[in-house]
């Protein structure tokens, strides 16, 4: 079922259950009652990653809180996608813009890599997870995205679990063209996991440690050289069309 993108949506940290009745986080009264301007009865949509998604009424208004009343189910719950998405982070504002498409085309867990050129060792968790939950309520996603802490380039492929496959851009690749690697991939394999290296790429020495290993498959992403944000977004959407959930 698709979302209802003429309602205002919000995410809560509330159990939601018919009948249940709870307060607005701060900012998000202020939202409704002073930016949005809602009165007493009118109806928004809430969600919390858990229970799916619900529409509530405004029961009642304060001076510090907005009182929502849970009415009925809209959307069951879907599970998380069974898709990792792996990053070297960047600087804050290309970081925002990653994490907000990653969710949007569908990574079910957020993993921030520290390479050997990664440019930011130690990004905010919170911002991140601010950045999913607002593309979340934007996009009509249910399944929030998990954050991870940031992880060891050499740390995280330790530890891999040798039956997900992981896919890295590959910029010193032989070829132009994604496809035809992706399509070796089995399509009953549906742990997939996404590696985008930082800004100044992958060394030789990590490029070796992954061609290395058999759960990795190397893709190139065309003739272009393309910034790590906006590789994220293409080697996503390659990803998904061919064997992931498009």
């Amino acid at each position: 079922m698709r979302a209802n993108y003429k309602m205002q949506r919000l995410f809560v940290s509330d159990d939601l259950a018919a009948d249940v009745e709870f307060d607005a986080a701060q900012q998000q009264s202020h939202y409704l009652m002073h930016v949005l301007r809602l009165a007493e009865g009118a109806e928004i949509l809430v969600f919390n990653g858990r229970d799916g998604e619900w529409s509530a009424a405004i029961a009642a208004k304060s001076k510090r809180a907005v009182r929502l009343k849970v009415l009925t189910l809209q959307r069951p719950q879907p599970p998380l996608p069974n898709l990792i998405y792996c990053f070297a982070p960047l600087k804050q504002g290309r970081l925002d813009y990653l994490v907000q498409k990653a969710v949007e085309m569908g990574a079910g867990i957020l993993q921030p890599v520290i390479t050997q050129h990664t440019q930011v060792a130690k990004p905010s968790i919170d911002r991140l997870r601010a950045n999913v939950v607002e593309a979340a309520e934007q996009c009509g996603i249910l399944a929030v995205p998990e954050v991870r802490e940031a992880e060891r380039f050499e740390r995280l492929l330790t530890g891999w679990d040798k039956e997900r496959r992981l896919v890295f851009c590959d910029e010193d690749a032989s070829t132009n063209n994604p496809l035809p690697a992706l399509r070796q991939v089995k399509v009953k394999e549906k742990k997939l996991a996404l590696l985008v290296g930082p800004e100044g790429g992958f060394s030789d020495d990590e490029r070796k440690m992954l061609r290395a290993l058999p759960f990795v498959t190397a893709i190139p992403l065309g003739p272009r050289i393309l910034r790590a944000d906006t590789a994220a977004v293409a080697a996503l959407a390659v990803m998904q069309a061919t064997i992931g959930d498009w």
